[in-house]
């Protein structure tokens, strides 16, 4: 089937250009293409958003907020002075993303609008997720898949740059021919979580126009620690962003441990930013905080993986 390629001048007309049947908004192509490939996806317009004015962007506003265009591009983000200096739990996460190449061309849009990585899909065996009624990871091999939050589809949510994110409260604006909104990370993937059919809450016809960085998430301390079976260039086994804000408020975020990017228990940051922990509360912490995790038969090495990284946090961040 032939595809039709357009490059809008603007946002407004690129939200106008997806809403057309088989129309798929495309950055670094870094997913998309290969994914059309593969068969997993398909697309009879490709509506390429770098070309639009202002969409790859990163900007300090004049509160204070930073603003990152959905079409800049993750390294462009990394090495960016303000995101270094203000948000290093973003910088630290972009590094970890896949390889240099990777990063020369994906955007932070499409990342976070990725498909998840689970081989059962990627192979398009049937599952909830490509027509099917079950999920094979549920008997079949499991040892990437989610400890929490799972069911009916096991599958971990994939994006690194999400986790930072959700720990440093970001916000989302969304474009659609017929305006604008805003929505948390949260808030983006609330589907992934109770509809296995379903990764993010954009509507038809909408886009990610820009991520937004509040000024009080700016400083303080953040973390960004990412475990990965090879160590480089891969997807997360687990990872963690940890931030405590220069106000004393906590956010925890973990990642490959679930369908969505996992926002730990915020009473847990709570106690965290209530004092020094000793060893005693930093693992009654780490256990409240996978109290409902529901490991399949080979992965619940992620338990122990993810209850580890928390503590280390823990211990860091309640001493700040």
């Amino acid at each position: 089937m032939p595809i039709s390629y357009k490059a809008p001048k603007t946002v407004a007309e690129a939200a106008e250009m997806i809403g057309v049947t088989g129309a798929r908004l495309v950055g670094g192509g870094t997913d998309l293409l290969v994914a059309m490939e593969s068969g997993l996806d398909q697309a009879a317009v490709l509506v390429d958003i770098t070309k639009a004015a202002g969409a790859a962007t990163i900007a300090e506003q004049p509160d204070g907020s930073l603003r990152i265009g959905a079409a800049a591009r993750l390294d462009a983000i990394a090495s960016h002075p303000t995101v270094q200096s203000q948000f290093p739990a973003l910088s630290l996460a972009v590094y970890e993303v896949a390889t240099p190449a990777i990063r020369s061309m994906g955007t932070i849009g499409g990342n976070l609008g990725q498909r998840p990585r689970c081989w059962y899909l990627r192979q398009r065996i049937p599952c909830h997720k490509n027509g099917g009624t079950g999920c094979p990871a549920l008997t079949g091999e499991n040892q990437y898949h989610a400890i929490l939050g799972g069911g009916p589809c096991h599958a971990a949510h994939p994006s690194d740059l999400a986790v930072a994110l959700l720990a440093l409260d970001a916000t989302l604006l969304i474009r659609s021919a017929q305006g604008t909104r805003t929505m948390s990370i949260e808030q983006l993937y609330a589907n992934a979580a109770t509809d296995p059919r379903s990764e993010t809450t954009l509507a038809p016809g909408e886009l990610i126009e820009a991520i937004e960085l509040s000024a009080a998430s700016a400083g303080g301390t953040q973390r960004f620690t990412k475990l990965m079976q090879r160590g480089v260039w891969d997807f997360a086994l687990v990872s963690l962003a940890a931030c405590r804000r220069t106000d004393g408020t906590v956010r925890l975020a973990l990642g490959g441990v679930a369908p969505i990017p996992w926002l730990v228990n915020p009473s847990v940051g709570e106690d965290i930013a209530s004092g020094a922990l000793d060893e005693d509360s930093a693992d009654a912490l780490s256990a409240r905080a996978f109290h409902d995790a529901q490991p399949l038969e080979m992965n619940g090495y992620k338990v122990h993986q993810a209850t580890a990284l928390l503590k280390r946090a823990m211990m860091e961040l309640s001493r700040e």
